[in-house]
């Protein structure tokens, strides 16, 4: 049987611990016990853990032997702030293929409401991030960001930088990244409902990103970075 996956709040030599609600879900839902296996991830290594000691709000293991790894590609989402129930599903699944970070984004057309909330729901975008990282047996979960402004992210810089645009119809995802070559960073930003007005599209061009299409189709926000992610990372693993 495959053991379950969690990610150490705290680890030092051969000792790491789950703290807060993190530990308390281990404890009341999958009701653990000392002498139990799990597998930890600590740091940069992932390693057999047997819980030693449970107590509220803290499980402490002790670590054994290291498990390889699973490469994956160093992609980096900017996801521009749509309605909150469907970006936090698109955070689950773009961290389940394997991105490496999610960087908030406010377009020009995010709507303004979700704009001046989306600082506060970071802490819960970060949970759902750690949540689906276990989940997929990851060795850690991808960084969340603070939400940027349009003009700040776009002068993040990368091996490559992508943008989506439904303005593109001749150059497929696929194929921008096939003819890249090896690239050890990737940046893809996903527009918001409404897509990219023409002053940002105008930025991103400046700024020297590459123009990519996922075909004819308008897909929403979450379906186009879920689908997007998924390209990248497969054609770059």
């Amino acid at each position: 049987m495959t053991r379950r996956r969690w990610i150490a709040d705290e680890f030092s030599d051969n000792r790491a611990a789950l703290t807060g609600d993190h530990a308390d879900h281990l404890v009341r839902v999958l009701r653990a016990r000392a002498g139990q296996e799990f597998d930890i991830a600590a740091g940069t290594r992932v390693r057999r853990g047997r819980v030693l000691t449970v107590a509220d709000g803290r499980v402490e293991f002790e670590l054994g032997e290291e498990i390889p790894g699973v490469a994956t590609a160093s992609v980096s989402l900017l996801l521009s702030i749509f309605k909150f129930d469907r970006m936090e599903w698109a955070i689950e699944k773009c961290t389940e293929l394997g991105v490496a970070r999610i960087l908030p984004l406010i377009a020009r057309r995010t709507d303004a409401h979700l704009a001046s909330a989306s600082a506060k729901r970071v802490e819960r975008w970060r949970r759902i991030a750690l949540q689906a990282a276990e989940q997929s047996r990851r060795s850690a979960a991808p960084e969340v960001g603070s939400p940027l402004r349009l003009q700040e992210a776009a002068g993040l810089s990368a091996d490559l930088r992508i943008v989506l645009a439904e303005s593109e119809m001749q150059t497929q995802l696929r194929d921008v990244v096939s003819s890249a070559g090896s690239a050890n960073e990737v940046l893809l930003a996903v527009g918001p409902e409404g897509g990219w007005t023409n002053d940002e599209l105008a930025l991103f061009r400046t700024g020297g990103w590459v123009f990519a299409s996922l075909g004819a189709r308008i897909l929403r926000a979450e379906t186009a970075a879920i689908a997007a992610s998924a390209i990248l990372i497969s054609e770059l693993s």
